[in-house]
C-alpha cells in the first residue's frame, strides 16, 4: 500500500524534519518535465510512454499534459489506466503476446497500433477484428543493453519478412519494431537495428507506415547527467536507410521516468559484516537482483550526511526469506547506524509495480520535493 505524503524542499530537509519508518520514494516533477522535454525536442518522431515503468497517476498525468504523444499499454489494466486518466490519448498495445479477451479489451478501448512477432498472434488479431497499425517486432544479437530483451519476444529476420507481408495482404497498416534492450549505452545498437528493419521492409516488399524504436534509452544510474542527442542521432541518420522514410515512434520507460525519483530505505539494525534495511528485493529493490546498484548516499536519521571511512556490508531486506539480500555488498560508512538512511538515485521505473506485499511489507510514503540534490 502506499501513502501519498506532503510536500518537501528536498530529502535531506524531510529526515531532518519529519520523523518517519516507511521507504520513501521521492518524486521531482521538474526533473520529470525536463527529460521529457529533451524527448519532445530531440526525438525525431512521435514520444510515447511505456506505462510499465511506472504507472503511477501522478506521472501519466504529468506527462500527458506535458505534451507526451500516446501510451504504450501492455495489459487491459494498463489500458483501463490511460483510459481513466486520459481518455483522448492513443495507445499502442505492444506486449507481442496477448489472449484472445486481451484482444477484444483493446479493439473496444480503441487500441490504434498493435505488435505481433509471430503468425499465430497476427491470426488472433485477424480473427478478432482488429483494425490499425501492426508492427512486427524483429530481434537481433546486438550488444550493448544490461540484458537481452530478444530472449523473449522478435522473430528472427526472414520470419519477420515474412510476418510483414503477411500484415500488408491482412489489410493492417503495415509498420515495424523492435527493442534494443534495457538501459542501452550504446547509440549504434539503434542504428544497427533501424537499417534492419529497412532490410526488413525492402525485401518483404513493403512500403512501412511507421517504424517503432521501442525503450532502451538509458537513465543517469550512475550519477551523470544524460545526454540522449548521440542516440536521436544515430537514429536519425539511420533512417537514410529506407528507400521511402516512415515516421518514427519510441517508446522510453526507464530513461523518460527513472531519474525523476529517488528511494530511501532506512537501516533497522547493524550487525557484524551485516545491514538490515526496511526494504529489499521484495519491494523496492527488486531490480537488483538483475541490475547494477545505482549510485547511493547515506544520511544520519535527521539528515547529516555520512561521508566516514567504508566498510563493505552484506544488506538485507526485513523479510524472514534469507534470499532477500543485494546480490552484491555495499561500501557502508563504518559508522552506519539504526535509524540511517540509504537512498538510491534514479529509482523512478518499476518500483511501482514490482513491489509486493510478501510478509506485511511493501508499503512506502511518496514525497514530492523541489529537486534532488543530495
Amino acid at each position: 500500500m502506499l501513502q501519498q505524503m506532503t510536500k518537501a524542499r528536498d530529502p535531506i530537509r524531510y529526515f531532518a524534519e519529519i520523523d518517519a519508518a516507511l521507504p520513501v520514494h521521492f518524486f521531482c516533477p521538474t526533473a520529470l518535465n525536463a527529460r521529457l522535454n529533451q524527448f519532445l525536442k530531440g526525438f525525431p518522431g512521435l514520444v510515447t510512454y511505456a506505462v510499465k515503468a511506472n504507472p503511477s497517476e501522478a506521472v501519466i498525468t504529468r506527462l500527458w499534459s506535458g505534451g507526451l504523444g500516446g501510451f504504450d499499454v501492455a495489459s487491459p489494466e494498463e489500458i483501463d489506466l490511460v483510459q481513466r486518466l486520459c481518455p483522448k490519448a492513443a495507445m499502442h498495445y505492444n506486449n507481442p503476446v496477448r489472449s484472445r479477451a486481451e484482444i477484444a479489451h483493446g479493439i473496444r478501448a480503441g487500441v490504434v497500433s498493435w505488435s505481433v512477432d509471430e503468425v499465430g498472434e497476427l491470426d488472433k488479431l485477424i480473427e478478432a477484428g482488429a483494425r490499425g497499425e501492426v508492427a512486427v517486432r524483429f530481434r537481433l544479437p546486438v550488444a550493448g543493453a544490461v540484458y537481452n530483451f530478444g530472449a523473449k519476444f522478435g522473430a528472427d529476420l526472414p520470419e519477420a519478412v515474412s510476418l510483414l507481408a503477411r500484415v500488408a495482404a491482412a489489410g493492417f497498416t503495415p509498420a515495424i519494431t523492435f527493442h534494443v534492450g534495457t538501459q542501452c549505452a550504446d547509440p549504434s545498437a539503434y542504428a544497427t537495428y533501424v537499417a534492419a528493419a529497412a532490410d526488413i521492409a525492402r525485401v518483404a516488399g513493403v512500403t512501412i507506415a511507421r517504424l517503432n524504436v521501442g525503450g532502451g534509452f538509458p537513465s543517469g544510474r550512475d550519477g551523470q547527467e544524460v545526454d540522449l542527442t548521440p542516440f536521436f542521432d544515430a537514429i536519425e541518420g539511420a533512417m537514410a536507410a529506407f528507400d521511402i522514410r516512415p515516421a518514427l515512434v519510441c517508446e522510453p520507460g526507464r530513461g523518460l521516468v527513472a531519474d525523476s525519483f529517488a528511494y530511501a530505505v532506512q537501516v533497522k539494525s547493524v550487525r557484524s559484516g551485516r545491514v538490515y534495511l526496511n526494504d529489499g528485493i521484495y519491494g523496492g529493490l527488486a531490480e537488483f537482483t538483475s541490475m547494477a546498484l545505482p549510485r547511493f548516499a547515506v544520511f544520519g536519521a535527521k539528515g547529516g550526511a555520512k561521508a566516514s571511512e567504508t566498510s563493505p556490508l552484506v544488506v538485507f531486506g526485513p523479510t524472514c526469506d534469507s534470499i532477500d539480500t543485494l546480490r552484491t555488498t555495499l561500501d557502508l560508512p563504518v559508522d552506519l547506524a539504526e535509524g540511517d538512511w540509504i537512498v538510491f538515485g534514479s529509482m523512478g521505473a518499476y518500483l511501482t509495480g514490482m513491489t509486493t506485499r510478501f510478509n506485511g511489507y511493501g508499503e512506502w510514503s511518496v514525497v514530492t520535493v523541489a529537486a534532488l540534490d543530495y
